[in-house]
């Protein structure tokens, strides 16, 4: 019976599992977003105004797109984490600190479903 302890019930892990579906869910959205926000490289009829205003925009542009590469490129770990939360839930490992061995408290993994760190734990580093 000690072992039950150590894991979330099965209906516990059904339930974080509907929560990660939908975050993946959203994310896959958002990165849809962002992604066409940086490979459509409109100028937004730009080209009639003068030279210094141009490269100003330009700079502006660039530095955006870049900033929604970081955001994607952040976006994508955060569903590669999400779906590692899966694979977590099916092996009934979900929702263990890695380091206390401990169970993570129901509310972090619904803030932080991806969570693999008790607060105690993440204290400590």
């Amino acid at each position: 019976m000690a072992e039950l302890k150590t894991r979330y019930s099965d209906d516990d892990l059904q339930e974080f599992k509907e929560i990660i579906q939908r975050k993946i869910a959203r994310a896959k959205e958002d990165l849809v977003l962002l992604k066409s926000s940086y490979m459509n490289g409109s100028n937004n009829g730009t080209d009639d105004t003068s030279p210094q205003f141009k490269s100003f925009e330009e700079g502006s542009e660039t530095m955006s797109k870049e900033a929604n590469v970081q955001l994607a490129i952040r976006q994508e770990k955060f569903i590669r984490d999400l779906k590692n939360a899966l694979i977590r839930i099916e092996n009934k490992t979900y929702g263990i600190c890695r380091v206390t061995g401990k169970l993570i408290q129901k509310e972090r993994l619904k803030l932080v479903p991806h969570a693999t760190l008790s607060i105690e734990a993440k204290r400590r580093q």
